[in-house]
């Protein structure tokens, strides 16, 4: 469908837009093809979309993710945690203190914070991170407005009128999550970090629940998760490794910075699921995890490759070291365990 509405664009109008962009950019700006299919997509919104108000939903989406994603720009190789919450904790909570304590040191490791902004588990989070350190992704409400004092008129602050906009915002900037307790939203977010990376339309990032010394909202959650989902079989086992609880903030700060002490990152050229490391895996290593992980194993067997031509090309970490297989793309909770044994190397 889409390659026979390209092949239906009038060479004319294809023209007036390039030279538009070359007017704009002055030929020197970033992804012109795609800035085409956008205008190309925006023009037919005159004859594809009637409704006023569908109209307005794809515009303002389009002007928060744009402004969201050059704001990020400037700070895209600090890694960052994103912190979800109840707005409803109160300083004096143990939640609260817990969740301050936790961002000062993921900010002592060299992170950098993400919250909604507001006050709560959010403000927490800046007040242990500090407002050069932190980031604020704050929703239009018609009760909570304001973003908390911390971040509030800071650069780093942006305002958002929907919800999926400003969700997509904390996944793709996040190498990390931490969930402290709170409700339907907080859960959510939850539910839709678990969602993309177990489907593979997410990054795999460690996703830590946090609670209050002695807590059991999340040991609560958990149960059942395994009562209910698992054991009815509407998950998989290897699911349950997606998240892990922490029993403290130190303990849920090693479970991130372990994460990334040997794995880096991870991305899919044609077939081949390539994975960026500090140290690339010993002979012996390539065998165990051939071995180890055959389940997952589709096409090629571990090896150790270099910097594929595209990752070149767009210059995609082509200085680390990598290994390289074909991945089923189904079993996202054996993959997790893959990179806490590459994580061992």
């Amino acid at each position: 469908m889409e390659r026979t509405e390209k092949s239906r664009l009038d060479p004319a109008l294809k023209k007036r837009i390039q030279e538009l962009i070359a007017l704009q950019s002055g030929g020197t700006g970033a992804n012109p093809d795609l800035v085409e299919d956008i205008i190309v997509n925006a023009l037919k919104l005159l004859t594809d979309v009637k409704d006023r108000g569908d109209a307005r939903v794809i515009r303002t989406a389009v002007r928060e993710l744009r402004y969201a994603f050059r704001l990020f720009a400037p700070y895209r190789d600090t890694r960052k945690v994103t912190i979800f919450g109840s707005a409803r904790t109160e300083p004096a909570k143990a939640e609260y203190r817990e969740a301050v304590e936790f961002a000062r040191q993921m900010a002592a490791a060299g992170f950098m914070v993400i919250t909604g902004a507001g006050p709560g588990i959010m403000q927490a989070g800046h007040e242990g991170a500090g407002p050069e350190r932190s980031f604020g992704a704050n929703i239009r409400l018609p009760w909570e407005q304001a973003a908390n004092p911390i971040i509030d008129k800071d650069e780093k602050l942006i305002h958002f009128k929907y919800f999926f906009t400003r969700k997509l915002t904390f996944v793709r900037h996040s190498d990390a999550l931490a969930l402290f307790p709170g409700g339907f939203g907080t859960l959510d977010e939850g539910y839709e970090a678990l969602t993309l990376m177990q489907t593979g339309k997410g990054r795999l990032v460690p996703l830590v629940l946090l609670d209050r010394p002695g807590g059991t909202y999340w040991k609560a959650w958990d149960k059942n998760v395994r009562e209910h989902l698992l054991r009815s079989e509407l998950i998989s086992p290897e699911d349950l490794y997606l998240y892990q609880i922490a029993s403290s903030a130190g303990h849920a700060v090693r479970i991130i910075t372990r994460f990334y002490r040997n794995y880096h990152s991870s991305r899919f050229v044609k077939d081949l699921l390539v994975i960026r490391l500090k140290n690339a895996p010993p002979p012996s290593a390539l065998r165990g995890l051939n071995d180890d992980f055959a389940d997952i194993i589709s096409g090629e067997k571990f090896r150790v490759i270099e910097a594929t031509p595209q990752e070149r090309e767009e210059d995609d970490c082509p200085d680390l070291a990598r290994i390289a297989f074909g991945f089923d793309r189904r079993q996202y909770g054996r993959l997790r365990q893959l990179i806490d044994v590459l994580n061992s190397f």
